[in-house]
């Protein structure tokens, strides 16, 4: 145990081996290996190729040992072309001193055996929250022998990823690691670990999505939360109603056809991350009006403060049988394409604007005593279509906390209004993930994107900042704890977290460096836990070295994140070389 002590300890203070996230258990020693281009790999004994760019057969129906093969290609990748000379680590001018001499007797990695314990089934590769095994135990000997243990595909993937994060590139070219032999065991401390991305406000190209779902996979994160449509644009093709893309789409070609969908979803299965894909009803559905006017109140409504969030308004009314008809047309086609690929379908139902139902023929009034009856029937309604097609619904926390909506005991209640929501939740018995904005809204703190005239305005907005700041810096995110304050039943039903990155400002220029390394930073808070095996809370300067090392990885994979300090406090690996006094 106190040799286990002493290495974590040592993971903390130096550059080598700064694991992220930190896993469970870990122990290393200080011998050297080097790694190349010849690995005998074997799964439950079946040899599988040690080679790049292997893409494993697609969906939806998929083969553990073809998930496996893929993981292992990447890891060859990841490890023999997308490494680092970590010379930002080592202290000034002193990398070549540190590195292992090439000209000693070398002992290379020649064998990797991954055994899987138990069976996939189709619920691993689509899982309720805890439905599926992702712990693995990984060893690596002085001898070049490495095995990985696990449970299920996933927990393979996960051990994998780890595994190349035991190698650097030497600044000659070849690629070692100083620190067998290595023990590990590690499990995630939450099932759902994600990143809300929205694709509606500002298109994101397919590229750009599945170098998301790569860093969320490096980072053992293993949710995708597609925020699809919303009033500003409408980006998913629908074939039974291709008006809505036609017209709502801010481009021709800017859209997510069927083909694309399934692409995604196969592509974030085969890394072990479920894509959710959310339609925000009956709020955020404006665009609609462009397609469909006799289903959509207050579409170009005036002030628009009156009547929503943002411009452009437009919620779905309330008392309509066309709507009826309209999700049903919808859910009867979008629904069976999803639930292949994933477990849940997310409803929305966030900031609801009862003025609008003012305007709302149909309704003609902002009374609650009107309004809920009516959305109570509304959700009930909706919620059967999803279940319909196998999928368990997700909803805003609004619907249960706000408007006393009654929802079923299998709803998923995305909290993002902060901990006395999530207490309030929990304590009524609901699952619950939380996307706190105090804490993990990404785009937050980055100035207002609404232009403000001059006048009044102008002076009572000066300096125009956005409506959440301050900015949710890396220390910020890593300091919450989803489970704090909670009892021991509440604490049960919080199924993990999601960090938010709604695009008024994002697009693909800017995406990565919005998203990374912050959102590692919650990565590990939903894989390691806020606190240590002591009970602790996990501390900066444990975290810093590490994370700071763990951008240089992202950065040689290909996604550019940005950085958490200058060199100065990075070389040498000691975070008190720049500590507050």
């Amino acid at each position: 145990m106190l040799s286990k002590v002493l290495s974590v300890l040592l993971l903390t203070v130096t550059s080598v081996q700064a694991l992220w996230p930190i896993p469970e258990t870990v122990s290393t020693g200080n011998s050297t290996l080097w790694i190349g281009d010849f690995v005998l790999v074997t799964y439950n004994g079946d040899k599988i190729p040690w080679v790049r760019n292997y893409i494993p057969f697609g969906g939806p129906k998929f083969s553990s040992k073809e998930i496996v093969k893929g993981g292992v290609s990447r890891a060859v990748k990841n490890i023999l072309d997308d490494n680092f000379v970590p010379w930002k680590l080592y202290p000034r001018l002193e990398l070549e001193k540190s590195e292992p001499g090439l000209w000693k007797p070398k002992t290379y990695v020649t064998r990797l055996e991954i055994i899987q314990t138990g069976k996939d089934t189709a619920k691993t590769f689509k899982p309720l929250a805890g439905e599926v095994d992702e712990s693995y135990n990984l060893t690596l000997s002085v001898s070049g022998n490495a095995k990985i243990t696990a449970v299920s595909s996933t927990g393979v993937l996960r051990a994998l990823e780890t595994f190349s994060q035991l190698f650097y590139k030497h600044s000659a070219g070849p690629i070692y690691t100083k620190v067998a032999p290595v023990h590990i065991s590690d499990c995630p401390q939450y099932d759902h670990r994600g990143i809300l991305l929205d694709v509606s406000r500002n298109y994101l190209p397919l590229d750009t999505i599945y170098r998301t779902i790569d860093a969320l996979s490096w980072n053992k994160m293993n949710r995708l939360h597609m925020h699809a449509t919303d009033s500003q644009s409408w980006p998913l093709e629908i074939p039974a109603l291709p008006e809505l893309h036609q017209k709502g789409a801010y481009a021709r070609g800017l859209t997510y056809s069927p083909v694309d969908m399934a692409a995604i979803q196969t592509y974030a299965i085969q890394r072990g991350i479920e894509v959710i894909v959310e339609i925000d009803s009956p709020g955020h559905f404006g665009i609609a009006a462009l397609s469909h006017p006799d289903i959509i109140t207050g579409w170009g409504a005036s002030p628009w403060t009156t009547y929503c969030a943002e411009p452009p308004c437009g919620q779905l009314q309330l008392n309509n049988p066309k709507v009826d008809t309209f999700l049903d047309k919808l859910t009867d086609d979008l629904l069976p394409r999803l639930s292949p690929y994933s477990a849940y379908f997310h409803t929305g139902g966030d900031e609801v604007n009862f003025n609008e139902y003012n305007l709302d023929p149909t309704v003609g009034t902002n009374d609650t005593a009107v309004i809920g009856p009516l959305l109570q029937k509304f959700i009930d309604k909706h919620h059967a279509r999803v279940r319909k097609a196998g999928l368990v619904p997700m909803v805003w926390e609004e619907i249960p906390a706000d408007y006393n909506v009654t929802i079923g005991d299998d709803v998923v209640v995305q909290s993002w209004l902060g901990d006395e929501a999530i207490k309030s939740l929990t304590a009524n018995g609901h699952k619950v993930i939380t996307s706190n904005y105090n804490y993990w809204y990404l785009d937050c703190g980055r100035g207002q994107w609404l232009n403000i005239p001059e006048g009044e305005a102008f002076e009572g907005n000066w300096p125009f900042n956005d409506w959440c700041g301050p900015t949710k810096s890396w220390r910020l995110i890593y300091s919450y704890d989803p489970r704090a304050g909670l009892t021991d039943e509440e604490a049960e039903l919080v199924l993990g977290g999601e960090v938010g990155a709604w695009a008024e400002t994002i697009d693909e220029v800017n995406l990565d460096s919005i998203l990374w390394p912050r959102a590692s930073a919650a990565g590990e808070v939903l894989w390691s836990g806020r606190v240590d095996a002591a009970g602790e809370n996990r501390t900066q300067l444990d975290a810093a070295p590490r994370l700071a090392e763990w951008r240089e990885r992202m950065l040689a994979r290909g996604v550019r994140a940005d950085p958490i300090q200058m060199v100065f406090c990075t070389q040498g690996g000691n975070p008190n070389t720049c500590v507050l006094e």
